[in-house]
């Protein structure tokens, strides 16, 4: 009955960030479109590397608080121990991230020769610069109310205010022909209203001012291995862009920075489970109870699959077409880099939340290890292919590296801990819907092109023929009919058939 009710929070929420995660995934990519047909393609790519700067240097400054506030939040009685794990992060964030802001501005110049093509773009870091502290203030407060397990006001100012407001204000600044620039600006102005925002409803979850204890040296332990696990996590993510600026030209990062959101997007629902993942399974791991954090794992890991697999589908068999589709045909040859891209980050799915779970079991310095496996591996594979094969070969280079990070992070949870996310049902949901899915869509791909308005059907279909599968070839176990009665109460319908296909008990 535990694991029933914590599963039913967990879809609760989830469901709620899945919706919010999914707006603000429109929204982000709206704002690429917007950018990558506004702009030319360099220009685009050029933009694209500045907000890798950005991103990498709040990274850096969130110093591994970022999971480290929700987690001591959640475990806290004492009202002085939670204020004092929220002041201790935005202590520690706020110094970092001013500093962190005054190297990158005053270093604009060398950054933009060695990494754009056109000197007349250097005014892109600066403004970026500019943005980290606020951007990084704005995170502690959605770590607060992640803390809280709070997804409502997540939703608010994560999913809705940060990233329409930065859609808003670079729609008017590029029709006021502001140029690239205006998606500097537009960071920098939503960021510090989002920042406000955040604390504003975190006040509201739980009185800021007041007596408070501070956990400086329990929290930095904690988060310590997670500052270089974070930073290598992020350059992962991102060292393929600047090391395409510096390698190439801006044109190619552009085709790449087209390829990249799309195939990222495919972490929606993983995203979408992770808000109350950590918490909760922290929580759990608190009271002893690792048999059902291993239960909640491989089953949100099935249904992370299950969800994404419509979309990876149709990247993988119409590349072109998809990124024609969002980007306009001048990004169509980046349809290669897409494809691969959508198999590396694709394994994310496969692996679920596993770095939330070691985070929540204690194990940072797992984490840190992996992250650094995986950056090596990738650092290395971008000098040896980008030289020769440009966007494609950091394609490769990071869809190697986002598999051997997730190769990595399944050995240390199966081995140290006994847990894994993939149980019997997992197993047939992971092989039977590719095999069965995959080759007819290839084929039909050969002979049939995707446009704005067959697109949508297209990915109802592949839904369809997903759920199809996984309801008739026993893909479904027990614990599923709390999902199947989650969607009967959410979208007030019956689904007797799908009843009919989950097994009242275990084999």
């Amino acid at each position: 009955m535990g694991t029933e009710r914590e599963l039913r929070n967990l879809l609760s929420s989830a469901s709620l960030v899945f919706v919010g995660a999914a707006v603000a995934s429109v929204a982000k990519l709206l704002e690429r479109i917007i950018l990558g047909r506004g702009l030319s393609t360099a220009a685009y790519g050029e933009v694209n590397i500045a907000l890798t700067t950005m991103s990498l240097g709040v990274t850096f400054a969130l110093v591994g608080f970022g999971q480290g506030i929700p987690r001591y939040i959640s475990r806290f009685d004492d009202e002085r121990d939670v204020r004092g794990a929220w002041l201790t992060g935005i202590l520690f964030t706020g110094a970092v991230g001013v500093a962190l802001a005054g190297v990158l501005y005053l270093n604009a110049d060398l950054i933009a020769t060695n990494l754009f093509d056109s000197a007349g773009s250097n005014r892109l870091i600066p403004v970026f610069a500019l943005a980290v502290p606020l951007v990084v203030g704005y995170q502690v407060g959605v770590g607060g109310i992640r803390g809280f397990e709070n997804t409502i006001y997540k939703t608010y100012v994560g999913d809705l205010l940060y990233p329409f407001g930065r859609l808003l204000l670079l729609g008017a600044l590029l029709s006021l022909g502001v140029g690239a620039v205006a998606a500097g600006y537009a960071y920098l102005v939503s960021a510090a209203v989002a920042f406000l925002v955040a604390h504003y409803l975190l006040n509201r979850l739980f009185p800021l001012v007041g007596s408070f204890r501070l956990h400086v040296r329990e929290m930095a332990v904690f988060s310590a291995p997670l500052v270089v696990s974070s930073v290598l996590a992020d350059l992962l993510t991102r060292t393929d862009t600047v090391m395409l600026g510096y390698f190439t030209t801006s044109h190619d990062v552009g085709l790449y920075s087209a390829a990249y959101p799309l195939a990222n997007s495919l972490l929606i629902a993983l995203a979408s489970f992770g808000f109350l993942y950590l918490p909760l399974a922290s929580r759990l791991d608190a009271n002893g109870e690792r048999d059902e954090i291993a239960t909640i794992y491989q089953l949100t890991t099935k249904w992370v699959f299950v969800i994404t697999f419509p979309a990876f589908l149709l990247f993988v068999t119409f590349p072109a077409d998809i990124l024609s589709v969002f980007f306009g045909e001048r990004y169509a040859n980046g349809a290669l880099a897409l494809a691969i891209l959508s198999v590396g980050f694709f394994t994310n799915a496969a692996g679920g939340r596993n770095r939330e779970t070691l985070s929540a079991l204690g194990h940072t310095k797992l984490i840190l290890a992996g992250n650094a496996v995986a950056f090596v591996l990738n650092l290395l594979m971008n000098l040896a292919l980008i030289p020769t094969y440009g966007f494609v070969g950091a394609a490769v280079a990071s869809a190697t590296a986002n598999v051997a990070l997730n190769a990595f992070m399944f050995a240390v949870l199966w081995s140290k801990f006994g847990i894994t996310p993939f149980s019997q049902w997992t197993v047939r949901t992971m092989t039977r819907v590719p095999l069965l899915l995959i080759p007819p869509t290839a084929l039909l791909a050969q002979t049939v092109s995707l446009t704005m308005f067959t697109l949508p059907l297209a990915l109802v279909t592949a839904a369809a023929g997903t759920l199809i599968v996984v309801s008739t070839l026993d893909c479904l176990q027990p614990e599923d009919r709390v999902v199947v009665d989650f969607v009967e109460s959410v979208t007030d319908t019956k689904l007797p058939f799908l009843h009919g296909y989950v097994p009242e008990s275990a084999e």
